[in-house]
């Protein structure tokens, strides 16, 4: 349902408010960002991040410093701490309000932290939404107007691979592991923002997947590339919280903590461990993701 609320940025904070978990990125006007004083942290749009080389310098400091010492699961958590804001913020936004945020390489602001040696929480500056015809919000200076909710989905994909493309291209290049694993955690992370606002606020699970792996197939339109989608998973069945999913690509985080082991959402897990573990956060909720 599209909000009352004209103000596609107060719509989308008021629709996350009721969520446990909303890593929503900085949602801030130029004129805010620029006037925040520097101390210690360098500011990195995307865009500049993956030209000017700075991709294998931080990839380096970051493992150096933080682990974990594979490539692979340090390449995955590259991207965790640099694109999962972003993710949320358009997975979240065309699910909640119906609103769709384009991301931009040049107004996504990644901000590194010199004396921690980490990446803090991005800034999308004087961020722009398609809308829908009809929707209060259209005709405003922060909205493009699409002609139905194919375009709207396609404008927001090609988007979001315009502004992560070369991010990955680059974190590929030096760390090298595979673009359709990297891909492959992007897609799986944006059914996953799709679907934990659904099942947090009991609504319908299938539904949710449907609009994820629309905006999935339309960022695999825009360039893409991935071996295997995630799943739904079933494992309460009438439960309201009793569906969850399977990723399609490893993030390989077992590789930097053995003892940790595969993540329930593993598709290298088993299902019948994957079921017991997910019917343990029905019986204790803190336990759930």
């Amino acid at each position: 349902m599209t909000p009352a609320n004209p103000d596609p940025i107060e719509a989308l904070r008021d629709a996350c408010a009721p969520l446990r978990f909303h890593p929503l990125p900085e949602l801030l006007a130029f004129e805010e960002l620029h006037g925040r004083p520097a101390g210690a942290v360098q500011w990195y749009s995307a865009a500049a991040l993956a030209a000017e080389g700075w991709v294998p310098i931080l990839f380096d400091k970051l493992r150096t410093e933080h682990g974990p010492g594979h490539r692979l699961p340090a390449a995955t958590n590259f991207l965790r701490v640099t694109l999962r804001e972003p993710i949320f913020l358009v997975s979240a936004s065309l699910y909640l309000t119906g609103r769709a945020p384009l991301l931009d390489p040049d107004t996504l602001y990644l901000p590194w932290d010199t004396r921690a040696a980490r990446f803090g929480t991005p800034v999308s500056a004087d961020t722009r939404f398609a809308v829908l015809p009809g929707d209060p919000a259209a005709g405003r200076p922060d909205t493009v107007t699409a002609r139905d909710a194919d375009e709207q989905v396609r404008l927001a994909a090609e988007a979001l691979f315009a502004t992560f493309e070369p991010l990955i291209d680059a974190l590929h290049g030096h760390s090298r592991a595979g673009k359709r694993t990297l891909w492959g955690w992007v897609l799986d992370t944006l059914h996953f923002y799709m679907l934990n606002p659904a099942r947090y606020l009991a609504r319908d699970a299938g539904d949710a997947w449907e609009s994820a792996e629309r905006l999935a197939d339309a960022v695999v339109a825009a360039g893409a590339v991935t071996r295997r989608r995630p799943r739904l998973f079933p494992f309460a069945p009438g439960h309201p919280q009793g569906t969850w999913a399977v990723r399609g690509t490893c993030c390989f985080d077992y590789k930097g903590d053995p003892e940790h082991g595969y993540c329930t959402t593993c598709p290298l897990k088993c299902d019948t461990e994957r079921a017991e573990s997910l019917a343990q956060w029905l019986r204790d909720p803190a336990l759930a993701p």
